[in-house]
């Protein structure tokens, strides 16, 4: 059983999937990925782009939670 704040933050995070924008910062819910949104769909469907291969992904929008803070780059050395 989860804890009150446990269980309060995830249906937080749940309800804020149908407010994602292209543009969003998303991870999905497990945290082994995480990307911007593209664009969104006409079925309600989001297409988002990974940040380790670029590739484009489509979801449910419950499947991805908004990051809340940026995600910092790594700077590349020439």
């Amino acid at each position: 059983m989860l804890d009150r704040d446990s269980m309060i933050g995830a249906v937080e995070e749940l309800s804020t999937a149908a407010d994602l924008q292209p543009g969003d910062r998303v991870k999905t819910l497990r945290g082994s990925s995480s990307g911007t949104i593209v664009r969104l769909l006409p079925d309600g469907r989001v297409v988002w782009r990974t940040d380790d291969s670029q590739a484009e992904l489509t979801s449910l929008p419950e499947g991805l939670v908004r990051e809340s803070k940026p995600r910092r780059q790594p700077k590349h050395h020439a």
